[in-house]
């Protein structure tokens, strides 16, 4: 009987935010997204000059949980999820720990995308959903071995998970995602009317 084994595991958590930390309450969170991103000049400037669709903090904000305090309680309840996810990645991380190295808001209204990209020079990133309305795209994430199939046949319609050379995840208001930050992602069209809002953030190994 032959052996077939799966290798090279590509880990991906999701739970609710709600499982660890202090309660945040979703749409505390998506007002104090609309406010910052309505303050937020700098941000605007550079969504406008880079031709990114929406808002995003990413460029211009560097201080959201000193801003609001439910960023603060989100952070609490960010760093019990990375540390669980570390935990089940086997990670070996000496006398160091996972610390978040940034945090920031994404509003992506209608017909807005993010392409393709991967996290260089951190260790976990991650997503919490704060609006994901009827319509709104899932996060799409790319097998790593995807450039080396040069020649390789489609997989067949219902092919297990860890066999699909794309992933589709639809989360819910509330919900976290994790992933190792070298997995390539993206944010499809939002084909909703209404805007989609996440808060994303990297932790690295200091």
């Amino acid at each position: 009987m032959a052996d077939i084994r799966t290798l090279f595991v590509t880990p991906l958590y999701h739970a609710k935010l709600s499982e660890h930390g202090p309660a945040v309450d979703t749409e505390e969170l998506e007002t104090s997204c609309y406010s910052i991103a309505e303050d937020d000049e700098a941000g605007q400037d550079w969504c406008e000059d880079n031709g990114y669709p929406g808002y995003t903090s990413y460029a211009s904000l560097t201080d959201l949980p000193w801003r609001f305090p439910i960023f603060a309680d989100l952070v609490k309840s960010l760093d019990a999820h990375v540390a669980a996810f570390a935990e089940a990645c086997q990670f070996d991380l000496g006398d160091k720990s996972l610390v978040l190295e940034d945090l920031w808001i994404n509003i992506l209204p209608e017909g807005g995308t993010h392409s393709s990209h991967i996290h260089p020079h951190s260790v976990i990133s991650g997503t919490t959903y704060v609006a994901m309305p009827d319509g709104a795209s899932a996060l799409k994430l790319e097998d790593p071995r995807l450039q080396m199939m040069m020649a390789a046949p489609t997989r067949v319609k219902g092919a297990r998970d860890e066999l699909k050379p794309f992933i589709y995840v639809a989360p819910k208001p509330g919900d976290v995602l994790l992933w190792e930050s070298w997995l390539r992602h993206e944010v499809p069209m939002n084909m909703s009317e209404d805007d989609r809002i996440s808060v994303s953030f990297n932790y690295k190994w200091d």
